[in-house]
Protein backbone atom coordinates (compact mmCIF):
# COMPACT_ATOMS: atom_id res chain seq x y z
CA UNK A 1 0.00 0.00 0.00
CA UNK A 2 1.19 3.37 -1.06
CA UNK A 3 1.25 6.73 1.24
CA UNK A 4 -1.65 9.32 -0.01
CA UNK A 5 -0.21 11.94 -2.43
CA UNK A 6 -0.07 14.90 -0.42
CA UNK A 7 1.30 17.96 -2.60
CA UNK A 8 3.34 17.99 -6.23
CA UNK A 9 6.05 20.78 -7.06
CA UNK A 10 7.13 22.04 -10.09
CA UNK A 11 9.56 19.87 -12.13
CA UNK A 12 8.82 16.67 -10.16
CA UNK A 13 9.40 13.51 -12.09
CA UNK A 14 6.87 11.32 -12.19
CA UNK A 15 7.55 7.87 -14.34
CA UNK A 16 5.36 6.15 -16.71
CA UNK A 17 5.54 3.66 -19.26
CA UNK A 18 7.67 1.50 -18.06
CA UNK A 19 10.35 3.31 -19.31
CA UNK A 20 9.90 7.24 -19.46
CA UNK A 21 9.35 9.88 -17.03
CA UNK A 22 7.31 12.82 -17.46
CA UNK A 23 7.40 16.06 -15.45
CA UNK A 24 5.09 18.18 -13.37
CA UNK A 25 3.81 21.63 -14.68
CA UNK A 26 3.78 24.72 -12.86
CA UNK A 27 0.20 25.18 -13.49
CA UNK A 28 -0.25 22.08 -12.00
CA UNK A 29 1.86 22.05 -8.96
CA UNK A 30 0.26 25.23 -8.25
CA UNK A 31 -3.36 23.94 -8.62
CA UNK A 32 -2.73 20.93 -6.87
CA UNK A 33 -4.51 20.59 -3.17
CA UNK A 34 -4.25 17.48 -1.10
CA UNK A 35 -7.01 15.24 -1.71
CA UNK A 36 -6.73 16.25 -5.19
CA UNK A 37 -6.08 13.28 -7.90
CA UNK A 38 -3.42 12.97 -10.63
CA UNK A 39 -3.72 10.74 -13.36
CA UNK A 40 -0.90 10.05 -15.75
CA UNK A 41 -1.69 8.92 -19.34
CA UNK A 42 0.64 6.45 -20.08
CA UNK A 43 1.42 6.83 -23.29
CA UNK A 44 2.23 10.51 -24.07
CA UNK A 45 2.76 11.19 -20.28
CA UNK A 46 -0.03 13.95 -20.18
CA UNK A 47 -0.67 14.69 -16.24
CA UNK A 48 -4.07 15.05 -15.57
CA UNK A 49 -5.24 16.94 -12.59
CA UNK A 50 -8.68 16.01 -10.79
CA UNK A 51 -9.62 18.95 -7.74
CA UNK A 52 -11.32 16.85 -5.15
CA UNK A 53 -14.42 18.09 -5.81
CA UNK A 54 -14.95 17.18 -9.07
CA UNK A 55 -13.43 13.86 -7.76
CA UNK A 56 -16.22 13.31 -5.54
CA UNK A 57 -19.11 14.48 -8.02
CA UNK A 58 -18.23 12.50 -10.88
CA UNK A 59 -17.80 9.70 -7.89
CA UNK A 60 -21.27 10.36 -6.39
CA UNK A 61 -22.82 10.32 -9.96
CA UNK A 62 -21.33 6.73 -11.00
CA UNK A 63 -22.28 5.22 -7.52
CA UNK A 64 -26.03 6.82 -8.36
CA UNK A 65 -26.11 4.80 -11.76
CA UNK A 66 -24.53 1.39 -10.33
CA UNK A 67 -27.24 1.41 -8.01
CA UNK A 68 -29.78 1.87 -10.51
CA UNK A 69 -27.99 -0.66 -12.75
CA UNK A 70 -28.41 -3.29 -9.69
CA UNK A 71 -31.72 -2.43 -9.49
CA UNK A 72 -33.20 -2.71 -13.37
CA UNK A 73 -33.94 -6.69 -13.30
CA UNK A 74 -36.55 -5.98 -11.71
CA UNK A 75 -37.95 -2.86 -13.78
CA UNK A 76 -40.27 -4.12 -16.86
CA UNK A 77 -40.22 -3.72 -20.30
CA UNK A 78 -43.16 -1.49 -20.08
CA UNK A 79 -41.99 0.76 -17.62
CA UNK A 80 -38.60 1.23 -20.05
CA UNK A 81 -41.34 2.29 -23.28
CA UNK A 82 -43.42 4.18 -20.72
CA UNK A 83 -39.98 6.14 -20.05
CA UNK A 84 -39.19 6.99 -23.63
CA UNK A 85 -43.22 8.14 -23.80
CA UNK A 86 -43.16 10.67 -21.45
CA UNK A 87 -39.67 11.94 -21.54
CA UNK A 88 -40.84 12.23 -25.48
CA UNK A 89 -44.30 14.22 -24.46
CA UNK A 90 -42.45 16.10 -22.18
CA UNK A 91 -39.99 17.00 -24.90
CA UNK A 92 -43.20 17.93 -27.61
CA UNK A 93 -45.13 19.72 -24.39
CA UNK A 94 -44.18 24.12 -25.18
CA UNK A 95 -44.65 24.38 -21.16
CA UNK A 96 -41.63 21.85 -20.60
CA UNK A 97 -39.72 22.99 -23.94
CA UNK A 98 -39.97 26.87 -23.26
CA UNK A 99 -37.66 26.68 -20.45
CA UNK A 100 -35.37 24.21 -22.14
CA UNK A 101 -35.49 26.56 -25.51
CA UNK A 102 -34.37 29.76 -22.73
CA UNK A 103 -31.27 27.57 -21.47
CA UNK A 104 -29.99 26.72 -24.94
CA UNK A 105 -30.59 30.36 -25.97
CA UNK A 106 -28.63 31.28 -23.05
CA UNK A 107 -26.02 28.66 -23.57
CA UNK A 108 -25.82 30.14 -27.41
CA UNK A 109 -25.27 33.59 -26.59
CA UNK A 110 -22.55 32.79 -24.18
CA UNK A 111 -20.63 30.72 -26.60
CA UNK A 112 -21.04 33.12 -29.29
CA UNK A 113 -19.61 35.62 -26.73
CA UNK A 114 -16.26 33.44 -26.43
CA UNK A 115 -16.00 33.23 -29.94
CA UNK A 116 -16.41 29.32 -30.26
CA UNK A 117 -19.09 27.32 -32.78
CA UNK A 118 -22.21 26.96 -32.45
CA UNK A 119 -23.07 25.17 -35.49
CA UNK A 120 -24.12 21.76 -33.17
CA UNK A 121 -25.10 24.12 -30.04
CA UNK A 122 -28.53 25.48 -31.25
CA UNK A 123 -31.33 23.63 -30.24
CA UNK A 124 -33.34 23.90 -33.58
CA UNK A 125 -36.96 22.65 -34.34
CA UNK A 126 -35.81 19.88 -36.59
CA UNK A 127 -33.21 19.20 -33.77
CA UNK A 128 -36.34 19.14 -31.08
CA UNK A 129 -38.38 16.82 -33.73
CA UNK A 130 -35.65 13.96 -34.14
CA UNK A 131 -34.71 13.77 -29.89
CA UNK A 132 -38.68 13.15 -29.93
CA UNK A 133 -38.56 10.63 -33.06
CA UNK A 134 -35.40 9.01 -31.39
CA UNK A 135 -37.57 8.52 -28.15
CA UNK A 136 -40.51 7.50 -29.66
CA UNK A 137 -38.27 4.71 -31.20
CA UNK A 138 -36.53 3.58 -28.63
CA UNK A 139 -40.11 3.19 -27.00
CA UNK A 140 -40.91 0.99 -30.04
CA UNK A 141 -37.79 -0.83 -30.11
CA UNK A 142 -38.37 -4.52 -29.04
CA UNK A 143 -36.26 -5.28 -25.67
CA UNK A 144 -33.51 -7.99 -26.35
CA UNK A 145 -32.33 -8.58 -22.51
CA UNK A 146 -33.43 -11.37 -21.12
CA UNK A 147 -33.61 -13.20 -24.73
CA UNK A 148 -32.90 -16.46 -25.35
CA UNK A 149 -29.95 -16.63 -27.89
CA UNK A 150 -28.73 -20.14 -27.77
CA UNK A 151 -29.63 -23.57 -26.11
CA UNK A 152 -26.88 -26.43 -26.09
CA UNK A 153 -29.14 -29.99 -25.46
CA UNK A 154 -27.29 -32.66 -23.82
CA UNK A 155 -28.34 -36.18 -22.06
CA UNK A 156 -29.91 -34.75 -19.45
CA UNK A 157 -29.32 -31.53 -18.63
CA UNK A 158 -29.25 -28.27 -21.62
CA UNK A 159 -27.19 -24.97 -21.68
CA UNK A 160 -28.79 -21.50 -22.19
CA UNK A 161 -26.93 -18.59 -23.54
CA UNK A 162 -29.43 -15.39 -22.69
CA UNK A 163 -29.03 -11.90 -23.33
CA UNK A 164 -28.53 -8.96 -20.09
CA UNK A 165 -27.91 -5.86 -19.37
CA UNK A 166 -24.00 -5.07 -19.43
CA UNK A 167 -23.72 -2.16 -16.83
CA UNK A 168 -23.49 1.30 -16.43
CA UNK A 169 -22.43 3.06 -19.81
CA UNK A 170 -20.27 6.80 -19.33
CA UNK A 171 -21.15 9.00 -21.84
CA UNK A 172 -18.91 12.24 -23.03
CA UNK A 173 -20.15 14.12 -25.79
CA UNK A 174 -19.92 17.43 -27.05
CA UNK A 175 -22.25 20.45 -26.86
CA UNK A 176 -25.59 18.28 -28.98
CA UNK A 177 -28.19 18.50 -27.02
CA UNK A 178 -29.96 15.87 -29.60
CA UNK A 179 -27.60 13.45 -28.07
CA UNK A 180 -29.99 12.98 -24.91
CA UNK A 181 -32.08 10.34 -26.75
CA UNK A 182 -29.34 8.53 -27.95
CA UNK A 183 -27.88 8.04 -24.52
CA UNK A 184 -30.90 6.78 -23.10
CA UNK A 185 -31.37 3.96 -25.30
CA UNK A 186 -28.96 2.06 -23.17
CA UNK A 187 -31.62 1.82 -21.07
CA UNK A 188 -33.89 -0.89 -23.68
CA UNK A 189 -31.41 -3.59 -22.53
CA UNK A 190 -31.40 -3.35 -19.04
CA UNK A 191 -28.16 -0.41 -18.95
CA UNK A 192 -27.97 3.20 -17.18
CA UNK A 193 -26.02 6.01 -17.85
CA UNK A 194 -23.94 8.20 -16.71
CA UNK A 195 -22.92 11.13 -18.91
CA UNK A 196 -21.08 14.24 -18.97
CA UNK A 197 -21.90 17.33 -21.77
CA UNK A 198 -19.53 19.97 -22.81
CA UNK A 199 -19.63 23.17 -20.97
CA UNK A 200 -21.31 25.24 -23.70
CA UNK A 201 -24.27 22.99 -23.37
CA UNK A 202 -24.37 22.64 -19.81
CA UNK A 203 -27.28 24.79 -19.26
CA UNK A 204 -29.32 22.86 -21.79
CA UNK A 205 -28.62 19.64 -20.46
CA UNK A 206 -29.45 21.09 -16.79
CA UNK A 207 -32.81 22.14 -18.17
CA UNK A 208 -33.36 19.25 -20.02
CA UNK A 209 -32.91 16.98 -16.94
CA UNK A 210 -35.05 19.29 -14.62
CA UNK A 211 -37.95 19.61 -17.32
CA UNK A 212 -38.29 16.37 -19.17
CA UNK A 213 -35.70 13.31 -18.22
CA UNK A 214 -36.11 13.74 -14.60
CA UNK A 215 -39.97 13.45 -14.51
CA UNK A 216 -39.85 10.55 -16.64
CA UNK A 217 -37.79 8.36 -14.46
CA UNK A 218 -39.89 9.25 -11.72
CA UNK A 219 -43.30 9.02 -13.46
CA UNK A 220 -41.79 5.19 -15.55
CA UNK A 221 -41.20 3.90 -11.95
CA UNK A 222 -37.56 3.81 -13.49
CA UNK A 223 -34.46 3.88 -10.05
CA UNK A 224 -33.47 7.14 -9.39
CA UNK A 225 -29.59 7.42 -11.26
CA UNK A 226 -30.36 5.40 -14.25
CA UNK A 227 -29.65 8.57 -15.75
CA UNK A 228 -27.36 10.54 -14.30
CA UNK A 229 -25.91 13.96 -15.43
CA UNK A 230 -22.34 14.77 -13.96
CA UNK A 231 -23.19 18.31 -13.36
CA UNK A 232 -19.58 19.89 -13.90
CA UNK A 233 -18.61 22.21 -16.65
CA UNK A 234 -14.75 21.02 -15.76
CA UNK A 235 -12.98 19.01 -18.14
CA UNK A 236 -11.69 17.08 -15.64
CA UNK A 237 -15.06 15.62 -14.87
CA UNK A 238 -14.56 13.35 -17.73
CA UNK A 239 -11.25 11.86 -16.69
CA UNK A 240 -13.03 11.06 -13.10
CA UNK A 241 -15.68 9.41 -14.94
CA UNK A 242 -13.35 7.03 -17.11
CA UNK A 243 -11.18 6.35 -14.15
CA UNK A 244 -14.30 5.06 -12.73
CA UNK A 245 -13.96 1.35 -12.89
CA UNK A 246 -17.55 0.46 -12.20
CA UNK A 247 -18.24 1.35 -15.91
CA UNK A 248 -18.63 -1.24 -18.33
CA UNK A 249 -18.58 0.85 -21.11
CA UNK A 250 -17.13 4.57 -21.90
CA UNK A 251 -17.95 6.13 -24.67
CA UNK A 252 -16.68 9.45 -25.97
CA UNK A 253 -18.30 11.69 -28.65
CA UNK A 254 -16.18 14.28 -30.98
CA UNK A 255 -12.84 14.28 -32.30
CA UNK A 256 -9.33 14.76 -32.06
CA UNK A 257 -6.53 14.46 -29.28
CA UNK A 258 -9.20 15.60 -26.59
CA UNK A 259 -10.87 11.84 -27.60
CA UNK A 260 -8.03 10.38 -28.12
CA UNK A 261 -6.97 11.31 -24.11
CA UNK A 262 -10.24 10.10 -22.62
CA UNK A 263 -9.74 7.27 -24.56
CA UNK A 264 -6.72 6.17 -22.93
CA UNK A 265 -7.74 7.07 -19.75
CA UNK A 266 -10.22 4.60 -19.83
CA UNK A 267 -8.26 1.97 -21.16
CA UNK A 268 -5.69 1.95 -18.60
CA UNK A 269 -8.40 1.81 -16.23
CA UNK A 270 -9.57 -1.32 -17.87
CA UNK A 271 -12.91 -0.20 -19.24
CA UNK A 272 -13.68 -0.86 -22.98
CA UNK A 273 -13.72 2.38 -24.88
CA UNK A 274 -16.23 3.16 -27.54
CA UNK A 275 -14.34 6.61 -29.27
CA UNK A 276 -16.09 8.72 -32.04
CA UNK A 277 -12.61 10.27 -33.23
CA UNK A 278 -11.33 12.02 -36.22
CA UNK A 279 -14.28 12.22 -38.50
CA UNK A 280 -14.23 13.35 -42.17
CA UNK A 281 -15.67 11.17 -45.57
CA UNK A 282 -13.60 10.81 -48.48
CA UNK A 283 -15.17 10.20 -52.15
CA UNK A 284 -12.95 7.90 -54.46
CA UNK A 285 -13.88 8.55 -58.30
CA UNK A 286 -13.10 4.66 -60.09
CA UNK A 287 -12.44 4.40 -64.27
CA UNK A 288 -15.77 4.16 -64.77
CA UNK A 289 -17.18 7.40 -62.58
CA UNK A 290 -20.46 8.51 -64.22
CA UNK A 291 -19.98 12.40 -64.05
CA UNK A 292 -23.36 13.27 -63.01
CA UNK A 293 -23.57 10.86 -60.50
CA UNK A 294 -20.03 12.07 -59.26
CA UNK A 295 -21.46 15.49 -59.33
CA UNK A 296 -24.15 14.25 -57.04
CA UNK A 297 -22.50 12.67 -54.60
CA UNK A 298 -20.28 15.58 -53.53
CA UNK A 299 -22.80 18.47 -53.36
CA UNK A 300 -25.24 16.01 -51.40
CA UNK A 301 -22.23 15.26 -48.87
CA UNK A 302 -21.42 18.81 -48.08
CA UNK A 303 -24.89 20.29 -46.80
CA UNK A 304 -23.68 20.57 -43.38
CA UNK A 305 -20.46 19.68 -41.26
CA UNK A 306 -20.40 16.62 -38.80
CA UNK A 307 -18.52 13.87 -38.91
CA UNK A 308 -19.51 11.99 -42.11
CA UNK A 309 -19.75 15.69 -44.43
CA UNK A 310 -17.32 14.92 -47.47
CA UNK A 311 -13.52 16.34 -46.30
CA UNK A 312 -11.05 14.78 -48.61
CA UNK A 313 -12.00 13.91 -52.38
CA UNK A 314 -9.57 11.78 -54.95
CA UNK A 315 -10.34 12.20 -59.06
CA UNK A 316 -7.94 10.21 -61.27
CA UNK A 317 -5.65 12.19 -63.62
CA UNK A 318 -7.06 10.19 -66.24
CA UNK A 319 -10.88 12.04 -65.50
CA UNK A 320 -9.53 14.89 -63.74
CA UNK A 321 -9.98 17.63 -66.81
CA UNK A 322 -13.22 16.12 -66.89
CA UNK A 323 -14.28 15.62 -63.28
CA UNK A 324 -12.56 18.81 -61.16
CA UNK A 325 -14.96 20.96 -62.85
CA UNK A 326 -17.47 18.88 -61.73
CA UNK A 327 -16.02 18.47 -58.10
CA UNK A 328 -15.59 22.68 -58.12
CA UNK A 329 -19.18 23.28 -59.24
CA UNK A 330 -20.40 20.81 -57.02
CA UNK A 331 -19.17 22.33 -53.73
CA UNK A 332 -19.42 25.65 -54.96
CA UNK A 333 -23.39 25.08 -55.38
CA UNK A 334 -23.50 23.26 -51.73
CA UNK A 335 -21.64 26.61 -50.54
CA UNK A 336 -24.03 28.57 -52.76
CA UNK A 337 -26.99 27.11 -50.94
CA UNK A 338 -25.92 28.74 -47.75
CA UNK A 339 -25.39 31.67 -48.96
CA UNK A 340 -21.03 31.16 -48.42
CA UNK A 341 -17.98 30.56 -50.80
CA UNK A 342 -16.43 27.07 -50.79
CA UNK A 343 -13.16 26.86 -49.10
CA UNK A 344 -10.46 24.49 -51.03
CA UNK A 345 -7.62 22.32 -50.08
CA UNK A 346 -5.41 20.49 -52.85
CA UNK A 347 -1.83 19.13 -53.09
CA UNK A 348 0.18 20.22 -55.53
CA UNK A 349 -0.48 17.81 -58.23
CA UNK A 350 -4.03 19.39 -58.80
CA UNK A 351 -2.83 22.98 -59.34
CA UNK A 352 -3.06 22.94 -63.10
CA UNK A 353 -6.92 21.25 -62.87
CA UNK A 354 -7.76 24.41 -60.68
CA UNK A 355 -8.84 27.83 -62.42
CA UNK A 356 -6.54 30.39 -61.24
CA UNK A 357 -10.00 32.73 -60.07
CA UNK A 358 -9.60 29.82 -57.55
CA UNK A 359 -6.48 30.98 -55.72
CA UNK A 360 -7.91 34.52 -55.31
CA UNK A 361 -9.02 35.82 -51.17
CA UNK A 362 -12.46 35.90 -50.62
CA UNK A 363 -14.44 36.04 -47.39
CA UNK A 364 -14.73 32.57 -45.27
CA UNK A 365 -16.94 32.31 -42.34
CA UNK A 366 -15.53 30.86 -39.27
CA UNK A 367 -16.08 30.03 -35.60
CA UNK A 368 -14.66 33.45 -35.19
CA UNK A 369 -16.77 35.69 -37.69
CA UNK A 370 -15.77 36.33 -41.31
CA UNK A 371 -11.63 35.71 -42.35
CA UNK A 372 -10.20 36.96 -45.52
CA UNK A 373 -8.57 34.01 -47.21
CA UNK A 374 -7.55 32.57 -50.30
CA UNK A 375 -10.02 30.24 -51.40
CA UNK A 376 -7.29 27.55 -52.20
CA UNK A 377 -4.07 26.45 -50.05
CA UNK A 378 -1.89 24.12 -51.49
CA UNK A 379 -1.11 21.17 -48.64
CA UNK A 380 1.40 18.31 -48.27
CA UNK A 381 -0.04 14.97 -48.92
CA UNK A 382 1.23 14.08 -45.49
CA UNK A 383 -2.29 16.70 -44.64
CA UNK A 384 -4.91 15.44 -46.72
CA UNK A 385 -6.49 13.39 -43.69
CA UNK A 386 -7.33 16.61 -41.61
CA UNK A 387 -10.73 16.71 -40.85
CA UNK A 388 -11.49 20.43 -41.95
CA UNK A 389 -14.16 21.73 -38.82
CA UNK A 390 -15.86 24.73 -41.27
CA UNK A 391 -19.04 26.34 -39.97
CA UNK A 392 -21.02 28.27 -43.07
CA UNK A 393 -18.32 27.50 -45.75
CA UNK A 394 -17.75 24.21 -47.18
CA UNK A 395 -14.43 22.84 -46.78
CA UNK A 396 -12.89 20.37 -48.53
CA UNK A 397 -9.68 18.89 -49.82
CA UNK A 398 -9.00 17.84 -53.70
CA UNK A 399 -6.02 15.12 -54.17
CA UNK A 400 -5.32 14.03 -57.75
CA UNK A 401 -4.17 10.46 -57.88
CA UNK A 402 -3.29 8.52 -60.56
CA UNK A 403 -5.51 5.14 -60.30
CA UNK A 404 -7.95 3.99 -57.24
CA UNK A 405 -5.18 1.86 -56.08
CA UNK A 406 -3.08 4.94 -55.32
CA UNK A 407 -6.61 6.55 -53.55
CA UNK A 408 -6.89 3.16 -51.23
CA UNK A 409 -2.96 3.57 -50.44
CA UNK A 410 -3.77 7.06 -49.38
CA UNK A 411 -6.77 6.33 -47.42
CA UNK A 412 -5.36 3.78 -45.16
CA UNK A 413 -2.13 5.69 -44.45
CA UNK A 414 -3.59 9.09 -44.32
CA UNK A 415 -7.40 9.09 -43.34
CA UNK A 416 -9.11 8.43 -39.88
CA UNK A 417 -10.32 5.00 -41.59
CA UNK A 418 -13.64 6.29 -41.56
CA UNK A 419 -16.18 6.72 -44.22
CA UNK A 420 -15.22 6.49 -48.24
CA UNK A 421 -17.64 5.84 -50.96
CA UNK A 422 -16.35 5.02 -54.56
CA UNK A 423 -18.38 6.29 -57.19
CA UNK A 424 -17.92 3.51 -60.12
CA UNK A 425 -20.30 1.90 -62.49
CA UNK A 426 -18.24 -0.85 -62.98
CA UNK A 427 -19.07 -3.85 -60.52
CA UNK A 428 -15.77 -5.48 -60.79
CA UNK A 429 -13.97 -1.93 -59.43
CA UNK A 430 -16.32 -1.71 -56.22
CA UNK A 431 -15.75 -5.26 -55.43
CA UNK A 432 -11.75 -4.86 -55.30
CA UNK A 433 -12.34 -1.19 -53.74
CA UNK A 434 -14.41 -3.09 -50.89
CA UNK A 435 -12.03 -5.30 -50.20
CA UNK A 436 -9.09 -3.23 -50.38
CA UNK A 437 -9.96 0.04 -48.37
CA UNK A 438 -9.85 -0.08 -44.54
CA UNK A 439 -13.06 1.26 -43.43
CA UNK A 440 -16.24 0.53 -41.70
CA UNK A 441 -18.07 2.27 -44.16
CA UNK A 442 -18.02 1.97 -47.07
CA UNK A 443 -20.78 3.46 -50.16
CA UNK A 444 -21.04 4.12 -53.98
CA UNK A 445 -22.95 7.81 -53.67
CA UNK A 446 -23.61 10.66 -51.02
CA UNK A 447 -21.48 9.88 -47.84
CA UNK A 448 -23.82 11.45 -45.40
CA UNK A 449 -25.72 7.98 -45.13
CA UNK A 450 -23.87 7.13 -42.09
CA UNK A 451 -25.76 7.41 -39.27
CA UNK A 452 -27.75 5.07 -37.06
CA UNK A 453 -30.84 6.49 -37.07
CA UNK A 454 -31.16 6.97 -40.56
CA UNK A 455 -29.54 3.73 -41.61
CA UNK A 456 -30.70 1.51 -39.06
CA UNK A 457 -33.43 3.09 -37.37
CA UNK A 458 -31.64 2.90 -34.37
CA UNK A 459 -30.10 6.38 -32.80
CA UNK A 460 -26.76 6.05 -31.90
CA UNK A 461 -24.34 6.00 -28.86
CA UNK A 462 -21.43 6.61 -30.99
CA UNK A 463 -20.01 6.16 -34.47
CA UNK A 464 -16.37 4.70 -34.51
CA UNK A 465 -13.63 4.72 -36.84
CA UNK A 466 -10.89 1.92 -37.54
CA UNK A 467 -7.97 4.69 -36.95
CA UNK A 468 -6.98 2.57 -33.82
CA UNK A 469 -7.92 -0.88 -35.13
CA UNK A 470 -10.97 -2.95 -36.39
CA UNK A 471 -13.95 -3.63 -33.69
CA UNK A 472 -13.60 -6.83 -32.16
CA UNK A 473 -16.93 -8.49 -32.81
CA UNK A 474 -19.13 -5.23 -33.83
CA UNK A 475 -19.74 -2.70 -36.59
CA UNK A 476 -18.89 1.12 -36.70
CA UNK A 477 -22.50 2.10 -34.82
CA UNK A 478 -22.50 1.47 -31.27
CA UNK A 479 -26.75 1.51 -30.53
CA UNK A 480 -27.94 1.61 -27.04
CA UNK A 481 -29.98 -1.62 -27.83
CA UNK A 482 -26.36 -3.59 -28.78
CA UNK A 483 -24.77 -2.87 -25.18
CA UNK A 484 -25.52 -6.55 -24.23
CA UNK A 485 -23.56 -9.05 -22.16
CA UNK A 486 -24.72 -12.89 -22.72
CA UNK A 487 -24.99 -14.81 -19.59
CA UNK A 488 -24.94 -18.65 -19.38
CA UNK A 489 -27.31 -21.02 -17.45
CA UNK A 490 -27.38 -24.35 -16.77
CA UNK A 491 -30.76 -26.47 -16.59
CA UNK A 492 -30.63 -29.94 -15.35
CA UNK A 493 -33.52 -32.05 -16.06
CA UNK A 494 -31.64 -35.14 -14.83
CA UNK A 495 -30.91 -35.15 -11.62
CA UNK A 496 -28.18 -38.09 -12.09
CA UNK A 497 -26.45 -36.34 -14.12
CA UNK A 498 -22.78 -36.06 -13.26
CA UNK A 499 -19.26 -35.82 -14.33
CA UNK A 500 -18.17 -39.09 -11.92
CA UNK A 501 -16.04 -41.72 -14.15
Amino acid sequence: MGNELESITRGMEIPYGGNKVTVVPENISEAFQKGDRLIVEQTGGDILHIPSNVWELSTQAVGDAYSAFLKMGAVSDDAISNFYSIFASRLADEKYFGKISQANAEDVELAKSKGRSTTRLVLSEKMREDMIAGLQLWERVPAQRGSSIEQIHHEGWKVELVSAGLGVVGFIFEGRPNVFADATGVLRSGNTVVFRIGSDALKTANAIVKNALDPAIKESGLPKGAVTLVDSSERSAGYAMFSDDRLALAVARGSGSAVALLGAVARQAGIPVSLHGTGGAWIVTGESADPQKFSSAVFNSLDRKVCNTLNTCCISEESAPQLVPKFLEAITKAAKSRDAKPKLHATENAVNYIPDSWFSEISIERAEGELREKQTEIIDTSQIGTEWEWENSPEVTLVIVKDTDEAVMLFNKYSPQFVVSLIAENLDEHHSFFEEINAPFVGNGFTRWVDGQYALNRPELGLSNWHYGRLFGRGGVLSGDSILTVRTKAIQEDPNVSRRK
